[in-house]
């Protein structure tokens, strides 16, 4: 099964970038590879929420409040996947989670904070 572990949160002023990292530690590559991985996001009140994925194939979805500022990727070799956030938003604020869904198995991380101030 192995587990997703996050980096790369913290406090960013408005406008401002971050990047995100999750490392899916004791997966195998027959499983990573294939997976559908991503990142959701939940803020306090708040359901958690789709940012964006990415398939095995690298097909990408992204949630509406995030295209054109985010951008998911993914390293088969390193079994990592990224988000990378630009032009950051108080609205953005939010615990970020590392999820890797495969064949209706969903795997998540702990999340990792993001906080941009008003």
């Amino acid at each position: 099964q192995g587990r997703l572990e996050e980096s790369g949160g913290g406090l960013v002023q408005r406008g401002g970038s971050l990047r995100l990292s999750c490392a899916a530690t004791g997966t195998i590559t027959s499983v990573f590879n294939p997976s559908t991985v991503g990142w959701y996001r939940q803020a306090p009140g708040k359901e958690r929420e789709l940012v964006a994925t990415i398939s095995g194939g690298g097909s990408t979805n992204y949630a509406d409040a995030v295209k054109g500022r985010f951008m998911v990727s993914r390293d088969n070799a390193r079994k990592r996947v990224y988000l990378q956030m630009n032009d950051l938003a108080p609205e953005d604020t939010a615990f970020y989670y590392c999820y890797r869904n495969l064949n209706g198995r969903n795997l998540w991380g702990q999340g990792t904070q993001v906080t941009v101030p008003s």
